[in-house]
């Protein structure tokens, strides 16, 4: 079911919504239990201290039919723990008004997210796509389950049974069950049935998917019932902060501490491996006392970024990424581009350039840790992107096992990467702290905590040449990336894995979609010691931003319309021609313009074909770029919600355009030079 998804396409209906509760408790008494695939310990994980009953891996069924459905992927504000939810019980015929979703435990094995290799991690768009087809058979078994249980009840043949939400019918004898009272009675088999492709339901019967269904924690945002990690407030509690080294691998030299501890309500400044934490009974108070030793800590000159200076940095990259001569590595090939280079006619080259640039999540970074007295246990409160990692790495560092660390995973004011990487920063300077005072610790990054010491986006340095043949067509594409490597700060083991290739950094250098016989992308990785992590879209942001600009430098030195250009090269890939077209049909693309002229990009995004247009216009006086309209098409296959597709891709074209426009993170000396706002990303 293909769709191409544009704001004016839909319409919002009215949505009846029920109250949700995150944290309600899957209730199995009396009720049916799915245990298919569960051992001991991952039932008494799921049945929670309350219940005393091994629950489901995915599904849980109470008398009065209420379905709980595990949810495992993260909320940042994406509507994930909505969308997943969703095809569970669209394939299980579930009543949406009876559903209730519930925060999955970090038990990879069961709830780790295929496009990640198992671990539980919401990134890189794969959420959806990764759990599509597992979450509609596990719904699909479930049902097959109620079926098999009702036809022995009445004792007929299942194939004479059928189901509408949240009840399964007998047609011929006009009798109804629903799945609460089936809940009652029902006996579940010891193997999961075996569920074909073909059994699941067909796209034309969807009652759930392909609808705008509300999503579940708005109503909380809402109402302000909702809850993130900087929200939470535990008994015992102490605040704390750190005042972290300004360069990676530096540690503290010297800590003159006197004037932090002078500060009423300061309990404590202990040095850590990566900085000075200050331990406070208020948060403004160990603020206060972080400030106060910002003059009187002296740091080692041990990391590797000292020195750095990312102004000087992208001019060298960018020269390195042209000089064919200078030592590289092939990323991807495709036919024989230095053949055909060696060959063509004419070469058409052009040189890209795109700065560091921050997250900007909006709420800051925070955890609340209660590590035990004896060390051997923790409780965690955070909003993280990674239930993996969370425990982890708190797990290492206490150096116990990791079901000692138990996680409550709360909702996240925005992530795009950054509560993701590897070492979790964040919890882990909660831990830390928690730790060396024995109390919980609420820990919160201040703006400037997170700008001075944030994961950027790399730096990176682009050369493009495309091959003309004497018939003047495009036979060869050439992209060398030099940039800061991004696997080995954001997750090291699969770095190491992947033998040092770094998928984050090179993410759409591809020209997917295009007919151009012979490709070839190089990288030419630059180890400058500065802290980087995938920031939304991984490398795309900045790597799609040197193709598709290349992409119109190619089609005005051949004197070719751009739109015309790429639908030609587009003319073996219907989904993403459509796309283009449709867009130009969107923008009026062929209508003069005066004063303003029309921008044209297509990206195959992880399967989506999705075509931008920017309506634009130069001061000449100032250098200053103006958007005045923006055009966007997606289609991205099956909509789970379209009209949150709609709110996704609406928040990617403003994020992108401030990437584009107005931001930017600056290096000197090692040393991030911004506190807040920043300027200008990516340059032609």
């Amino acid at each position: 079911m293909n769709q191409h998804i544009k704001t004016s396409d839909i319409k919002t209906s009215d949505i009846k919504t029920s109250d949700m509760n995150r944290r309600q408790v899957m209730i199995g008494a009396a009720g049916l239990s799915f245990t298919f695939a569960l051992g001991h310990a991952d039932a008494a994980v799921l049945a929670g201290e309350t219940t005393g009953k091994t629950l489901s891996p995915w599904i849980s069924i109470t008398p009065d039919g209420t379905v709980t459905i595990m949810s495992a992927a993260t909320e940042m504000g994406q509507g994930s723990w909505t969308s997943l939810p969703l095809i569970v019980a669209e394939e299980l015929d579930a009543d949406w008004d009876k559903v209730r979703i519930v925060t999955a435990p970090p038990l990879d094995h069961i709830y780790g997210n295929p496009g990640f290799g198992g671990m539980m991690y919401t990134a890189g768009s794969n959420a959806v796509r990764s759990y599509y087809m597992p979450l509609r058979i596990a719904g699909a078994q479930v049902r097959r389950v109620l079926l098999d249980n009702a036809a022995r009840k009445w004792g007929v043949p299942v194939e004479e049974l059928t189901t509408k939400p949240n009840a399964v019918v007998h047609a011929k004898s006009g009798r109804k069950l629903g799945y609460g009272e089936i809940a009652a009675f029902a006996e579940v088999p010891a193997k999961a049935p075996e569920i074909k492709p073909e059994q699941l339901k067909k796209p034309a019967d969807f009652r759930l998917i392909g609808k705008d269904v509300m999503r579940v924690e708005l109503p909380l945002k809402v109402n302000g019932s909702a809850t993130y990690g900087i929200d939470v407030q535990v008994p015992g509690m102490m605040y704390g902060t750190v005042l972290r080294a300004p360069v990676e691998g530096s540690v503290p030299d010297k800590i003159d501490d006197a004037k932090a501890k002078a500060v009423p309500g300061v309990t404590a400044v202990i040095r850590l491996p990566h900085g000075v934490g200050v331990v406070a009974q208020t948060a403004w108070a160990a603020f206060a006392a972080r400030q106060a030793l910002i003059d009187t800590v002296t740091w080692s000159r041990t990391g590797l970024a000292w020195g750095f200076d990312s102004d000087k940095a992208v001019d060298t990259f960018a020269a390195d990424a042209h000089n064919l001569a200078r030592p590289s590595r092939d990323w991807s090939s495709q036919g024989n581009a230095r053949a055909a280079f060696q060959n063509a006619a004419s070469v058409i080259d052009a040189e890209y350039r795109c700065d560091y640039a921050y997250h900007a999540q909006m709420e800051p970074l925070n955890a609340v840790a209660s590590v035990a007295p004896d060390g051997g246990s923790v409780e965690i409160w955070a909003g993280t992107q990674s239930q993996t990692t969370a425990t982890e790495a708190p797990a290492k560092l206490l150096g116990i096992s990791r079901d000692k660390v138990k996680l409550h995973d709360l909702l996240m004011g925005g992530g795009f990467g950054r509560r993701g990487n590897r070492d979790v920063d964040f919890i882990i300077d909660a831990v830390m702290l928690s730790k060396e005072i024995k109390r919980p610790v609420k820990v919160m990054w201040t703006r400037e905590d997170d700008v001075h010491n944030g994961r950027f986006r790399p730096l990176s340095g682009h050369y493009l040449r495309a091959a003309i043949d004497n018939a003047g067509k495009l036979t060869a594409w050439h992209h060398r990336l030099a940039g800061d490597r991004v696997g080995q700060f954001t997750d090291p083991v699969r770095f190491q894995a992947a033998s040092g290739r770094d998928g984050m950094l090179m993410a759409g250098t591809d020209i997917q979609g295009y007919d151009v016989p012979n490709q070839l992308v190089e990288q030419l990785y630059r180890e400058t010691g500065v802290r980087t992590n995938p920031l939304r879209g991984i490398g795309v942001t900045a790597n799609k931003f040197a193709t598709e600009a290349f992409m119109d430098e190619v089609a005005r030195k051949r004197g070719v319309d751009p739109l015309a250009f790429r639908l030609a090269l587009l003319k073996g890939t219907p989904r993403a021609h459509k796309a283009v077209e449709r867009v130009a049909q969107m923008a009026d693309w062929g209508r003069k313009r005066e004063g303003r002229a029309l921008g044209l990009a297509y990206i195959d995004y992880s399967g989506s074909q999705v075509a931008g247009i920017a309506e634009v216009s130069l001061n000449r006086a100032t250098g200053q770029i103006k958007v005045h309209n923006f055009w966007c098409t997606i289609d991205c296959g099956v909509a789970i919600q379209p009209d949150n597709v709609v709110a996704q891709t609406e928040g990617s074209i403003v994020y992108g355009l401030g990437m584009t426009l107005t931001e930017t993170i600056t290096i000197r000396d090692g040393v991030v030079a911004e506190s807040n706002s920043t300027t200008t990303a990516c340059r032609a």
